[in-house]
């Protein structure tokens, strides 16, 4: 399973915009996975509760996972994991 973050949160991912992780079997596993390496890379992605922030929006294999069962969607081998941080302003 792939996970792309935007080159934004590359600085607080090591450096990296591009995830191979072997053995995750949902959205928040893969999370979990990237918060134990990254913990301020965890915060930038999940709230205090653990929940998705709204400004990010998570796609796995393109389907929205908010329309899914949220950081709790399903993720086999294969799929791709998108994360796009929404950008404000005017």
């Amino acid at each position: 399973m792939t996970l792309l973050l935007p080159t934004i949160l590359a600085e607080v991912a090591g450096g990296r915009t591009e995830f191979a992780l072997d053995g995750v079997t949902s959205v928040r596993a893969a999370f979990d996975n990237l918060a134990d390496r990254y913990p301020i890379l965890g915060r930038r992605l999940r709230d205090e509760r653990g929940q998705l922030r709204r400004y990010v929006n998570v796609y796995v294999d393109g389907d929205d996972v908010r329309r899914r069962q949220g950081l709790d969607t399903a993720v086999t081998e294969g799929q791709e994991i998108l994360v796009i941080q929404s950008v404000a302003g005017g």
